[in-house]
This record gives C-alpha cells, sequence and structure tokens, in this order.
C-alpha cells in the first residue's frame, strides 16, 4: 500500500500540529505492512507525515520538485531536517524543472497522487494561495478518483473526501 500527504507548511496555531501528529499515527497504525508513503519533503505536514512514516515501520518514496529543491529550505535546522529525512529514504524521484516554481510543486503534488493508493490532505478547506496548493493538489487526486482522507487541522476534525 502506498499513502500519500499534500498540506500546509505552517498553521494559524503550531499547537495544532500536535493534533496532526496524532491523527497520522492512527491512519499508519492501521496500514498493512509493509507500506510506502509518498512525500515531497516540503516543511510542515509533508516532514511530519515521513517522521511518523519512519515511526511505523514503512518505506519512504520522495517526489523532489527540481534538482536544487533544498535551496528553498532556510540554511539550518530546516534544510539540516530536509536533508536528515532525505537520508533516510527508500526512494527518491527528482523532477525536471518547470516553467515555474509552482508548477513544479503543481507536478510534484500530481505524481504524488499518481503513485498512491490514498491520500492524506492537511488542510483548511480554503483555496490554494498559488498554483501547486494543497487545494490543487486534492483536487487533482480527487479528479483521478483517489480516496482522500482530509485533516482539517484549524477545527481538529477528519473527513474523507469525495470525488467530485
Amino acid at each position: 500500500m502506498k499513502i500519500g500527504i499534500t498540506g500546509h507548511q505552517k498553521l494559524e496555531d503550531p499547537i495544532n500540529w500536535n493534533w496532526v501528529k496524532l491523527e497520522f499515527n492512527k491512519i499508519l497504525a492501521q496500514c498493512p505492512k509493509p507500506f510506502t508513503g509518498v512525500s515531497s519533503l516540503a516543511i510542515g505536514a509533508d516532514q511530519l507525515f515521513a517522521e511518523a512514516v519512519f515511526k511505523h515501520g514503512g518505506n519512504l518514496t520522495v517526489i523532489i520538485p527540481f534538482d536544487g529543491y533544498e535551496f528553498k529550505f532556510s540554511e539550518g535546522d530546516d534544510r539540516h531536517k530536509y536533508h536528515c529525512i532525505l537520508d533516510k529514504a527508500t526512494t527518491v524521484n527528482i523532477l525536471p524543472q518547470m516553467a515555474s516554481d509552482e508548477e513544479s510543486y503543481f507536478e510534484a503534488g500530481k505524481k504524488v497522487v499518481d503513485l498512491v493508493d490514498f491520500l492524506v490532505a492537511v488542510w483548511d478547506g480554503k483555496p490554494s494561495r498559488g498554483l501547486g496548493g494543497t487545494a490543487d493538489v486534492v483536487e487533482y487526486a480527487q479528479e483521478c478518483h483517489k480516496k482522500v482522507v482530509h485533516l482539517n487541522p484549524i477545527i481538529c476534525k477528519v473527513n474523507e473526501l469525495e470525488d467530485i
């Protein structure tokens, strides 16, 4: 089984990341083994999900939006954490650079969806602030008739989204 992640990098109330972590653990504890998590390793939901995958004994496939993606992370802790998780990945795929970073992020999100049996979306339910945001990836997953487990970190509620 392959489980993908899309989600926010920051939350209005950072304490809600604790709820997100708990929900990741509930989801992954129920997954038949062996399983693989699929992530682009963005700060926030992607990296927390990757850590939970390792905690539950899963493998990690990383979809990197473009060569040099690590330089989008600030030097220091953010970049170090990215590299630590990346070093533990079973598979790493680097996608070709698109015309813009946003297009590259969206392509990476679509690739995650294409590879997985279902998608976990840490999403406030609002439209994307730019191309390739969580809302865009969720919409693409629904168009592909993939199961989407929606974790709304604002109201701490879990829903399964229907196909559109």
